[in-house]
């Protein structure tokens, strides 16, 4: 699934569990954390396009290093230190990691039915443990699609009534601005809603 998609996962599902808009922000964060292990598709593009002997970074750890158990305590720890509820933040960052883990292994396979994108959990420590599921569909589907939609809409509705939304931890102004344009579409929704009936 996309980065905006797993935040989202993590938004929707954990943000009511902590208070701060520092935590929550943390705890979304490490739920896109696992997939700065594919960050070396920059090295790779750029070797390609350069004199460089090309690399394979991408393809090479992917899914190697960022998303196993050990990227998850690591992850889980690293939101602790900067949290202001310690504990609180290093379980939900740990499950978010976890959901992330979840929403690969069910939405993100290559384009062909045998182009399966498994998760190694052990991984870096050992490759002893690989999850795949054979019904994993691709990574740009109908399925991913829908949940996304199905997340934005949740966070929206939330956004109207709680007063903050998603960027609430990230940027303050852009936070009141979004909420504040949130709440001006559903207005004018309901406006029109009472006036057609």
């Amino acid at each position: 699934m996309n980065p905006i998609t797993h935040y989202l996962v993590g938004w929707v599902a954990l943000e009511r569990r902590v208070e701060s808009a520092r935590d929550k922000a943390l705890v979304c964060l490490a739920g896109l954390a696992p997939d700065l292990d594919g960050l070396g598709i920059l090295v790779d593009a750029y070797t390609r396009f350069s004199d460089l002997p090309e690399t394979s970074y991408y393809q090479d750890y992917h899914r190697m290093l960022g998303h196993g158990l050990p990227a998850a305590v690591a992850f889980a720890i690293a939101a602790a230190a900067m949290a202001r509820s310690r504990m609180r933040v290093a379980v939900f960052a740990f499950v978010a990691v976890h959901l992330h883990f979840l929403c690969d292994l069910l939405g993100s396979r290559g384009s062909t039915p045998e182009d399966l994108w498994p998760i190694h959990y052990l991984e870096p420590v050992s490759g002893a443990l690989v999850v795949t599921w054979p019904w994993q569909w691709p990574l740009v589907s109908w399925q991913n699609m829908l949940i996304s939609i199905a997340l934005l809409a949740v966070t929206f509705k939330r956004a109207t009534e709680q007063g903050y939304s998603p960027l609430h931890g990230i940027h303050t102004t852009a936070d009141l601005t979004l909420v504040a344009v949130l709440r001006k579409w559903r207005s004018q929704l309901n406006a029109r809603f009472r006036t057609s009936r």
